[in-house]
């Protein structure tokens, strides 16, 4: 259920301490000394625990679901205890438990017994919980709807990272559940942190009082060396050797652009208030590749809105190439900069279309808090206060959203809204049922190469 990226270039550059990427929880915490902020919070009815503790259980041991809990167990609305891990490799589950272990002392109460493995851990962790408590769900997205079916069925409160499924069949599935969750009263929290964003915010709060003018275009970019994949040699199980790579495989994961555009796609969808009507674009691979996965390594969508306006979306992974991460909006009046580098808040309205430095006329305040602390924070008071807290809506229609620009790409075809929320399309239906002896849902051929899309024959709505 974690997984490691070969080859994963990326690191985050010029952000503050507090708004490191989850990513490089696990390499940071060796070097961080322990210590959470532990509130004093009446206790709601909406939450069953008697010591006023609420559990966590991770399911999911990379380093994003390490670094969730993390910032679960930093909380001012704590106090929070980590009682139970799972996932299916032990070397990640250990190297998650022995960091987080180090920073968090006490708050880490899991035991080796306690520390579950295999494809069904997830319920085994679970069942360590209480009511009211929660999950934290850091699988790959292929997962992510069985394991909330099965949290919500409990009772359980769900903290989900992105992407939400790797296919609108399964972005259908945390439709419903969400709406299951919300007439249980359970709380639902998605990864999307850049809707905690004070910066970003105080810049929609700009835009819906036209302090730009009509919104016309938005331009996202994320451009950078990117990673490739080696062959599947074979002589070991296929369908771990693939969990293992997750960010190369379009049934794990979503593959490589949704899992690194789908905050950009739906920081264009936030801007606009509104969900695409139509996507279309291009996308290749480059010539002579040594790249075995099924990703492509260019795409570029064209996002159009109700109102006719577009968002462009570029995503390139190539060396030696001009690098970009960044998001810009252009209203009728001046430009903005909404996002930048690795999603730091780099915030920043124009005086005109131009987007220099010597152009900049407004700057929000200085963000106090990481989004990624923030999208917790809230999450906890919603339970601790018993307030409504669902993102499951909002976060499944920037997925879809997300499959609706990759799916226009895979095709050659224009996808429309109506198309992709009506798909039951799924790549692999059978999730629920893998074991370690499970065959790979999608198989190497002889050269230990995948099945890359082809505009024109392949369909995934």
């Amino acid at each position: 259920m974690s997984g490691q990226t070969e080859g994963h270039t990326l690191k985050s550059q010029g952000a503050e301490s507090d708004q490191s990427s989850r990513r490089q929880f696990l390499a940071q915490s060796s070097k961080v000394v322990a210590g959470s902020v532990l509130g004093s919070v009446a206790l709601s009815r909406a939450y069953a625990g008697e010591d006023n503790t609420i559990r966590l259980a991770l399911v999911g041991c990379g380093g994003r679901g390490s670094g969730a809990a993390g910032n679960a167990l930093s909380s001012k609305n704590g106090p929070t205890r980590l009682v139970a891990m799972a996932d299916l490799f032990e070397d990640r589950q250990t190297q998650s438990y022995n960091a987080l272990k180090e920073q968090f002392g006490a708050q880490v109460d899991v035991p080796p017994d306690r520390r579950f493995l295999g494809f069904d851990a997830y319920r085994k962790a679970i069942d360590c919980l209480r009511p009211g408590d929660v999950m934290i769900q850091a699988t790959h997205a292929a997962f992510r709807p069985t394991h909330i079916e099965y949290a919500v069925e409990k009772g359980i409160n769900v903290f989900m990272e992105k992407s939400f499924a790797p296919d609108p069949g399964g972005t259908r599935r945390i439709l419903r559940l969400g709406e299951i969750a919300e007439k249980k009263n359970l709380k639902i929290a998605c990864g999307l942190m850049c809707r905690h964003s004070s910066a970003r915010q105080a810049l929609i709060r700009k835009i819906r009082d036209g302090a730009m003018g009509d919104i016309q275009l938005i331009r996202a970019y994320r451009m950078d060396p990117g990673a490739r994949m080696g062959s599947f040699k074979g002589g070991e199980s296929e369908l771990l050797w693939q969990i293992r790579r997750p960010y190369f495989f379009l049934w794990l994961s979503s593959a490589w652009f949704i899992e690194m555009m789908i905050h950009q796609v739906d920081e264009c969808c936030w801007i606009k208030d509104a969900w695409p009507v139509a996507a279309e674009g291009l996308g290749g691979c480059e010539p002579r590749s040594r790249d075995c996965s099924q990703n492509l390594h260019t795409y570029a969508i064209e996002y159009t809105f109700p109102d006719g306006t577009k968002a462009l979306v570029n995503s390139r992974s190539q060396q030696n190439c001009r690098n970009e991460f960044a998001t810009f909006v252009h209203g009728t009046q001046c430009a903005a900069q909404f996002s930048g580098n690795v999603h730091t808040p780099t915030v920043q309205i124009y005086k005109d279309q131009r987007t220099a430095r010597s152009n900049i006329v407004w700057r929000p305040e200085n963000e106090r808090i990481s989004p990624y602390q923030v999208e917790w924070d809230v999450l906890l008071d919603a339970i601790r206060r018993d307030r409504p807290h669902n993102e499951a809506r909002r976060a499944a229609f920037a997925n879809l959203a997300s499959i609706m620009g990759r799916a226009a790409i895979h095709s050659g075809k224009i996808i429309t809204w109506e198309e992709i929320t009506a798909s039951d399309f799924t790549f692999f239906p059978n999730v629920a049922d893998l074991t370690y002896d499970s065959s790979a849902p999608v198989q190497a051929d002889a050269q230990g190469r995948y099945p890359v899309p082809i505009p024109g024959s392949w369909s995934e709505i």
